[in-house]
């Protein structure tokens, strides 16, 4: 049964290579509130030291071809106002893979008291791999033309913005981390030459959390994440973390209509800190894959002056 749930599914994704279909879209995290440059290019340089984050991912394990996604960020404040980042994206599945590599820049302004907006733009490269080779299962008909597709690191270029606007306990962000509408490939892409596109189109973010003091030990945090394509339904994230002893991390979350998730972090020190997320689906893909899992390592170069007075969870 799982192997003909994967025949479909690659079936299925081969069909998405077709004129007027959607190509793959921006990898999703449940760790969100941890990583918002993976989103959002304003939020580069608003933690006020040097900060990395690495971050792993593997949907539906278990399914041979599911996706797995790799991200890396690294950004600091290089000025009073000035933010520099560098975000790098790999995804796995099925029969391709992309890669995505973005420079950051962004300016902050103080509005308030405790509040600045963060403005950021980004721009970089998107590179495309598929090889219908990887699919040796005897699935495809030779003499059907879309059987062969073979792609060699397709060049697209990607062009994003964002605001972010936070204080201690509070953020709000709306980004766009591609505005181009990209073709990945055309009709001289299939080895047969018939026609294929597969065209990005443009994701919308919203995102928000709040922080609060329950005791002086214990702090909640909802957040949540909203993602809008042209086409799609409207994607919904919602989350609620708890900090015991401004050390451990304990929460779960919930993906509108697609998955219960439960987190887990534990701020090792004022520099590391490491996280766990576990997906469940709640629709009838679960009884094929052992769920999804998330992992990601936190790392802060320099303390800031006054240590982790406000843990700000993002």
């Amino acid at each position: 049964m799982r192997k003909f749930f994967v025949t479909t599914m690659i079936l299925v994704f081969l069909g998405l290579f077709t004129n007027e279909a959607l190509g793959q879209q921006d990898a999703q995290y449940t760790q969100y509130m941890y990583n918002p440059l993976s989103v959002n290019p304003a939020y580069a340089g608003s933690r006020d030291v040097l900060s990395f984050v690495g971050l792993y991912r593997s949907q539906w394990v278990g399914l041979d071809g599911a996706p797995t996604t790799m991200n890396f960020s690294l950004h600091s404040p290089v000025g009073k106002r000035v933010g520099l980042g560098i975000n790098v994206t790999r995804d796995e599945i099925f029969i391709a893979d992309e890669s995505y590599v973005d420079a950051i820049f962004t300016y902050t302004l103080p509005v308030s008291e405790d509040g600045r907006l963060a403005l950021g733009i980004k721009g970089g490269a998107h590179l495309l791999n598929i090889d219908s080779n990887k699919a040796n299962n005897g699935t495809f008909n030779p003499n059907d033309p879309l059987a062969e597709i073979f792609i060699d690191n397709k060049f697209s270029p990607q062009i994003g913005a964002g605001a972010f606007y936070y204080t201690n306990k509070f953020y709000l962000g709306f980004s766009v981390p591609n505005i181009l509408e990209t073709e990945h490939f055309d009709e001289s892409s299939n080895s047969n030459n018939s026609s294929a596109t597969a065209e990005e189109r443009v994701n919308y973010y919203l995102m928000s959390g709040y922080t609060f003091d329950i005791t002086d030990n214990l702090l909640f945090k909802p957040a949540v994440l909203t993602k809008l394509v042209q086409g799609s339904p409207l994607q919904v994230d919602l989350s609620a973390n708890f900090l015991i002893h401004k050390k451990l991390t304990l929460g779960a979350a919930y993906r509108w209509s697609a998955a219960l998730s439960g987190l887990a972090g534990f701020q090792v020190s004022d520099q590391i800190m490491i996280g766990f997320a576990y997906d469940r689906e709640t629709t009838d893909l679960q009884q094929y894959n052992d769920g999804s899992y998330e992992v990601f390592l936190r790392f802060e170069l320099f303390k800031r002056d006054k240590g982790l007075k406000n843990p700000r969870f993002f």
